[in-house]
């Protein structure tokens, strides 16, 4: 059956070779690896990158296949960085704490340990109390576990709730964008239990190994998310390439036909949004302890629509699109903000990359929607010889999309 499904998409495979080469690259060319050709902050960007490209991928999924656009998948993903960086951070106050206390006169009971914790985590928004929601925090596997469900739970709450009432089109991505912005709000209140504005710090440092440096722990980081980027390719494609994916595809272009053939529509584009939100929730979580730090900022609608922005440019409903997309964007703009772009003298005034790189991506969106509507993976299309087939003949249905005669005959 593997075989079968790579052998019908070669692409895949191209993908996964490609992948394994730059990991492979990157990983001997790191300052971790005793090269020193490429920096430990490069890589870590890197990293990021490739956490970027698989929550776009996911976001490809659910738009460029099902026809959903989610203005709010941003969320997914900064709630699976929120449920990791509560371990990382208790964890992280907790050996710092008892360290501080092992030296006093009267061995600390387990109670001041906690109070101690507490007070080093939520001193900043005035509490010492651990909120609900903090109740796993101390325990690895648990945090692992919410990273996927809290996203999923969300996304599984909200889709039945918008499908089974039939929103779409743009009302569905309002409803997402909503959705966003109330979470967003919600997280910058102080009695959020995430410290509000000031969100988590801290999260590049690995409990019980603080003795491992940078170099090496953003290696480790970096091979998670390729090894993530890979498995969420290859679920992708795999989800689009069978029946299933002809089904979402008759959903994007035309939902009520497929609801007439008896396909239970809301049922599969509530399985498509749970499961992207929980691959966004898989990459948040690998993203922002290679960041070191995660606020209710992240979690703003603009990040949302960023990522419709790349998918576009890339080429909405190709996933190596989504790839290509999220990737070169993300590159370009640690160019452009890092301060690495010269800045254009024009007379008395000079063109500074670091203010006007916000307008230079809204222009490549606007003239990739203009103008080359299936983005940068449409220059693969052409390479790769994947040019729609001229249709000719009379229509055999009742739209111009229909079967014609002449490929009835094929």
């Amino acid at each position: 059956m593997t075989q079968g499904f790579f052998a019908k998409n070669p692409s895949v495979l191209i993908f996964l070779a490609c992948l394994g080469l730059f990991t492979v690259v990157v990983t001997v060319l790191a300052e971790g690896a005793g090269a020193g050709v490429i920096s430990t902050s490069f890589v870590k960007t890197l990293g990021k990158t490739l956490c970027l490209a698989l929550v776009a991928v996911a976001m490809d999924l659910v738009w460029g296949y099902t026809g959903i656009l989610s203005l709010g998948h941003f969320a997914f993903f900064g709630l699976g960085g929120y449920m990791i960086g509560m371990w990382l951070m208790y964890e992280r106050t907790r050996g710092i704490v008892e360290a501080s206390l092992a030296d006093a006169p009267l061995p600390p009971t387990q109670a001041e340990i906690s109070n101690a914790i507490g007070n080093q985590i939520f001193g900043v928004v005035g509490s010492s109390e651990f909120p609900l929601i903090w109740a796993f925090s101390g325990s690895l596997t648990l945090q692992l576990m919410l990273v996927v469900l809290v996203p999923g739970a969300l996304a599984l709450v909200f889709g039945w709730l918008a499908f089974r009432s039939r929103v779409t089109g743009v009302y569905l991505s309002i409803l997402t964008q909503a959705m966003t912005l109330a979470l967003a709000l919600y997280l910058f209140q102080n009695d959020s239990g995430l410290r509000g504005n000031n969100g988590l710090s801290g999260l590049q440092n690995l409990p019980g190994l603080e003795e491992v440096p940078q170099s090496i722990v953003s290696l480790w980081f970096f091979w998670a998310s390729a090894f993530a980027l890979a498995a969420g390719y290859v679920l992708a494609a795999w989800s689009v390439s069978g029946k299933f994916g002809s089904v979402l595809r008759g959903i994007r272009d035309n939902e009520a036909r497929v609801r007439f053939l008896g396909y239970s529509v809301e049922t599969y584009k509530l399985f498509t949004f749970t499961l992207t939100a929980m691959i966004a929730g898989i990459a948040g979580a690998l993203y922002y302890p290679q960041a070191g730090i995660i606020n209710p900022a992240e979690i703003a609608p603009i990040a949302s629509i960023y990522l419709a922005v790349w998918v576009a440019i890339g080429g909405r409903g190709r996933l190596y699109g989504a790839v290509i997309g999220a990737s070169f964007v993300s590159l370009m703009s640690s160019w452009f903000t890092g301060g690495q772009a010269p800045d254009i003298p024009l007379g008395p005034v000079s063109l500074k990359w670091v203010d006007w790189w916000l307008v230079l991506l809204g222009l490549s969106f606007v003239a990739v929607t203009l103008f080359a509507p299936k983005g940068i993976g449409g220059v693969f299309d052409l390479i790769g010889g994947r040019m729609p087939r001229k249709r000719h003949g009379a229509d055999l249905g009742p739209d111009m999309g229909s079967l014609r005669e002449k490929e009835a005959g094929e």
